[in-house]
Order: C-alpha cells, then sequence, then structure tokens
C-alpha cells in the first residue's frame, strides 16, 4: 500500500484506494476509512451500507477473487481544509463498456468523500452509479446559470 500520511492530501488517499482495489487488498483499503461508523458506501445498483462491517463484507465478497483493475479519469474535486469531495469516472478491464444489460452503451461515475481526521485524510463515502451513455472523453466546459 501507498504509503497515507498525516499532512498528505485526499489525493493521496484516493490513489491508495484504488491501487488497493486494483491489487484487492481490503485490509489496505478498509485502513482508509474514516474511524467512525457514519461511513457510507454505495455499490452500483447496490443498497447503502454504513460502518466498517457491512463495508468490509461487501468489498471482501466483490474482491474476492481478484482485483479491480479500476483507473479513475476526470477528476473534478471541491475542497476546503477539512473535507474534500472527489468525482471521477472509473474505467477498467472489469467494467462493461456496453452497459449491465449489454444493450446501452454505460460507463462507471464515483463520487468519493474525504475529510480530515486527527490521522489525517480519510475517506467517510464512495459512491458509485452506472451512468447512461459512452464516458465523457473531457472535463466540461465551465458554465454560469446567469
Amino acid at each position: 500500500m501507498k504509503s497515507v500520511k498525516l499532512n498528505g492530501s485526499a489525493a493521496e488517499v484516493e490513489a491508495a484506494f484504488y491501487d488497493a482495489l486494483n491489487r484487492a487488498d481490503v485490509d489496505a483499503l478498509m485502513k482508509l476509512w474514516a474511524d467512525d461508523d457514519e461511513i457510507v458506501c454505495i455499490h452500483p445498483g447496490g443498497p447503502r451500507l454504513h460502518g466498517h462491517v457491512a463495508i468490509q463484507a461487501s468489498w471482501e465478497a466483490i474482491l474476492h477473487k481478484g482485483g479491480l483493475q479500476v483507473r479513475p479519469s476526470q477528476l473534478y474535486e471541491a475542497h476546503n481544509l477539512m473535507s474534500a469531495v472527489h468525482t471521477v469516472v472509473e474505467g477498467g478491464t472489469g467494467i462493461d463498456p456496453n452497459g449491465p444489460t449489454g444493450k446501452e452503451p454505460a460507463h462507471l461515475l464515483a463520487t468519493n468523500v474525504y475529510l480530515k481526521t486527527p490521522h489525517g485524510w480519510r475517506m467517510v463515502l464512495h459512491h458509485v452509479s452506472v451512468a447512461p451513455g459512452p464516458a465523457p472523453t473531457g472535463m466540461p466546459a465551465a458554465s454560469s446559470l446567469h
């Protein structure tokens, strides 16, 4: 596992998270989550999971045959001194570009939320959804409502 430093960044935790997923290292992955039981994980099409026990069990079931080879791209981040919200497009060898039915194109979007804790940056939410259509090729242009 990549070292996650107390004074590191949410981006370092995110890199370590995807590294642990790719290596199917549930122990390393779970060390990246905040200590409290207020953590939440939602897998594509799955229920909302609360707390370490439920989240760890879900990752053990998903990773029991090996790593996912997921590569996050197109990071969009919003952060302040104590929290960071990252949205990414997830791509990789375990992801069907033709969507869950094999008929319509789809891609995965993930939202990862981090809080700065006494132990450094830690994940408090990982939510992945299947999105219709092919994966976007670039970041959208900034726009204004007015």
